[in-house]
């Protein structure tokens, strides 16, 4: 044991020499890393980011661009932020009152109880927006109010909107819009059919507060945000179907069968709440179109198409590959934001494709594309789960 001691003491510069050795090939995985990562954004295109704050929004980033966050730390950011909160907070207190002494609506109400009991993934239907009157009518103006003031504190302060007319276009799956049946003067209809859902790209987080804006529509959310401070309720005003994402096969049936419900609802009644649905299940960085899911198109209604895009020189409010944290404060750092909207005429189906949800989806996806000037891409959400773990892991090493 002594001698074992002693050979340990009389080596001392040994191991100060294996650590240099060490030291060594971590710079050269520096350099791999980064090059790795390169190889990633490439193959993984649709969720990469490519603005002035680089991969996860890390950097590295020039002189000019961290004294510019500097000012807008202590500018700007505080600010936005008792801003942003108060109009939350007030828009929470506006939804408590007028929904004072009204019970929520419930979908098939003994059903969905014992589902939350279970603990099991489903739908839960608890909502406000089935509730009629002058009440329902504050809440939702009172919405789209502040939610459009919401976004100018957030740096949105115009938000062009363009409306593409599709008269000339030779494609057979392109039907005629409500103004060019009013236009043209047909009586086998007296009224066009109503859009059963909205379906819009998905960038950012902020796409909710437009379409709050400008529709106030229902969304599909995770069940977890209905029971969040003063959003959960804010959630149930909007008439949110609430699901866990990663339900297994018997009680997907449930959420698909409840969204198809609400887009026939929504078709069928003026006076229901309508629903917006982000086909692609997940964000992008804004330049490309993944795979859309058949969920908003197996109702066979027509369907309402709004395609999202956010021009940016310096941050891009793509919410990929970066924290929420640290993309809000990047995002209040910013003292002009952009996003322009296209609204396309509302698309109504074939009898073909409302035999077929998935060439119904295909075709709505190809006319966003190219009206969007947007990428088609075969990834999805499971793509977007591989690349942030491996640029997770990538950044560890490094």
């Amino acid at each position: 044991m002594e001698s074992e001691l002693k050979d340990m003491n009389s080596n001392p510069p040994s191991s100060s020499s294996s650590s240099s050795k060490e030291d060594r090939p971590l710079l050269k995985s520096e350099s791999d890393v980064s090059a790795a990562i390169e190889e990633l954004d490439k193959k993984f295109a649709p969720f990469a980011r490519t603005d002035l704050y680089g991969t996860m929004g890390l950097g590295p980033f020039p002189t000019a661009e961290k004294v510019k966050l500097a000012v807008a730390m202590v500018t700007l950011v505080p600010v936005r932020f008792v801003l942003a909160m108060s109009i939350l907070l007030l828009y929470y207190l506006v939804c408590r009152v007028f929904t004072l002494f009204s019970s929520p609506y419930r979908g098939g109400e003994e059903g969905e109880e014992e589902e939350e009991e279970e603990g099991g993934g489903g739908v839960v239907q608890e909502d406000y927006a089935h509730m009629g009157g002058w009440r329902r009518v504050v809440i939702v103006r009172c919405g789209r109010f502040l939610s459009r003031v919401l976004l100018f504190v957030f740096g949105f302060y115009w938000i062009p909107e363009s409306c593409p007319d599709r008269d000339s276009e030779v494609d057979s799956n392109l039907k005629t819009t409500s103004s060019e049946i009013a236009e043209n003067g047909e009586t086998d209809k007296e009224e066009p059919e109503r859009p059963g859902v909205i379906v819009s790209n998905h960038v950012s987080y902020l796409d909710i507060l437009y379409h709050m804006s400008a529709s106030f529509p229902s969304f599909v959310a995770k069940r977890s945000v209905g029971k969040l401070p003063l959003v959960g309720l804010i959630s149930k005003c909007l008439g949110c179907v609430f699901v866990q994402r990663e339900a297994k096969s018997p009680d997907f049936k449930g959420v698909s069968g409840t969204v198809n419900e609400r887009v026939r609802e929504a078709h069928r009644n003026k006076s229901a709440p309508t629903i917006m649905l982000f086909p692609e299940g997940t964000t992008t960085n804004g330049d490309y179109s993944l795979q859309f899911k058949t969920g908003a198109f197996l109702a066979g209604t027509p369907v309402l198409p709004v395609i999202l895009k956010y021009p940016y020189e310096r941050f891009s409010v793509a919410w990929d590959t970066i924290s929420g944290a640290r993309h809000i404060i990047f995002l209040l750092c910013q003292f002009v934001n952009h996003l322009e909207v296209i609204r396309l005429p509302v698309y109504y189906p074939s009898q073909e494709e409302k035999d077929n949800p998935k060439l119904y989806a295909s075709n709505v996806r190809r006319l966003m594309a190219t009206e969007g000037n947007l990428i088609l891409s075969d990834l999805g959400l499971g793509d977007k789960r591989i690349y942030h773990a491996t640029l997770n892991g990538l950044f560890c090493k490094s």
